[in-house]
């Protein structure tokens, strides 16, 4: 029986042929019962667990070849495959399928002014196409949400992964295969090509939407091209305000673990904003904090006279999302300057407040529109697992659809089912 990987291979076939393929096998997909599903979703978690040799060495080989070709060293950390990596895989594959089948759901349901019964009730979207960059994990998390969800999906990973993203994808087929599910519900797509994706993101009518997960770069080539609906995970210039009355001993912790945990991930605070109330106590501690962290601090110059060692921050450092071991750190006036600052600086990823105060934490969620907002709590919550959805496909930017963390239910649609008793109108 031959592996996914080995059936497809690097782009042996044309993209209008894999999206055919992909939009005939989504019919099928959608009438697929939640225990079919969960079943293919458990057994590639058992051959995630018992093939990760496999999958760590494959990814060795992609982390040699990266460090070989120069990649950056966020890039590498996003790269790389750890055991805990793995186990979170294949754990999120598990907590997907504990999770309702939101496939068929009914969300509201009513009897209309002319008697007609009238439900609105969740359907798989169809065909989607994910393109992303040197992230592994997200193979897996696009599977289980594509597949739990009834959708079929097409996956472009970046070339820097595809050994790592072959191996994964070839234990999803084999799943898939074994409980007698179509291979063309997944579609691993290997090219660099830039032509062959224009064409993919122009195919209307064969794709229902794509979702762009990585850099500025990507983001804005698949906005630019896009002749289908997009939902973009763009970048996440994340912040947390420690306003006046925070318990300054835990605050230090959250703000500094929100970017050494995991400094590459979307997630991780970039900018760091401190009541000029308690800057003379805090903005020191932290800066300390952060520098035996490893942590470079760019200030602006009300932290650079409390914290010498701070560098000054360049124009372009508030607002930036560094995706590395640096953190932007301003002393605002109040709990409305913390709000405006991000109003001008944010991306509508990710904000945290850290407050006693009641007021301000109203203040800041009513006025702060991001697609998470987190009161006492570390800006790395905002993550499908950690929030209880298993996994997640992206951190949607963008208002319409999908805002924030994208579960099982962002990946379907509603329509209306409408039953009669042969009424005219």
């Amino acid at each position: 029986m031959k592996t996914l990987a080995e059936e497809i291979g690097p782009s042996n076939r044309p993209v209008e042929e894999v999206a055919r393929r992909a939009r005939t096998t989504s019919a099928a997909l959608a009438m697929l019962s939640t225990e079919c599903k969960n079943a293919v979703l458990l057994d590639l978690a058992r051959q995630i667990d018992a093939g990760a040799e496999t999958v760590r060495a494959a990814n060795e080989r992609d982390l040699a070849a990266a460090r070989e070709a120069g990649l950056a060293d966020a890039k590498l950390r996003r790269l790389a495959l750890t055991d805990a990596g793995l186990k979170q895989m294949s754990d999120g594959l598990r907590q997907v399928a504990a999770l309702p089948d939101p496939v068929g759901q009914v969300t509201r349901e009513y009897v209309s002014p002319a008697g007609l019964a009238v439900r609105r009730v969740r359907c798989p979207l169809g065909v989607i196409l994910m393109i992303y960059e040197a992230r592994p994990n997200v193979t897996v998390d696009a599977i289980a949400l594509c597949f739990k969800a009834g959708n079929a999906c097409i996956l472009k990973g970046g070339r820097e992964a595809r050994r790592t993203n072959e191996a994964l994808a070839a234990l999803a087929g084999d799943a898939l295969a074994a409980a007698g599910v179509s291979r063309d519900a997944v579609a691993l797509l290997s090219t660099s090509d830039r032509e062959e994706i224009r064409r993919m993101l122009g195919l209307r009518g064969w794709i229902d939407l794509a979702i762009p997960r990585g850099g500025r770069e990507l983001i804005e080539f698949v906005h630019e091209h896009a002749r289908i609906p997009t939902v973009q995970h763009f970048q996440g210039v994340c912040h947390i305000f420690v306003d006046e009355s925070a318990d300054l001993a835990r605050a230090l912790d959250v703000c500094a673990t929100a970017k050494t945990s995991a400094p590459a991930a979307c997630n991780a605070v970039e900018t760091i904003l401190v009541h000029e109330r308690i800057a003379a106590a805090f903005v020191p501690r932290l800066a300390e904090r952060l520098a035996r962290d490893g942590v470079e601090v760019r200030g602006d110059a009300a932290v650079c006279r409390l914290a010498p060692s701070a560098r000054p921050a360049a124009a372009g450092d508030f607002g930036r999302e560094f995706l590395d071991l640096v953190v932007a750190l301003a002393v605002v006036r109040d709990v409305d300057a913390a709000i405006e600052h991000i109003a001008r600086f944010g991306s509508n990823h990710t904000e945290a407040i850290l407050t006693e105060s009641s007021d301000h934490q109203r203040r800041f969620v009513e006025r702060v529109t991001s697609s998470c907002v987190l009161v006492n709590a570390s800006t790395r919550f905002n993550d499908g697992y950690q929030l209880g959805l298993g996994a997640e496909i992206g951190i949607s930017t963008s208002k319409i659809h999908a805002y924030g963390v994208m579960g099982l239910e962002e990946l379907t649609t509603q329509r209306y089912v409408v039953r009669g008793d042969w009424q005219t109108r």
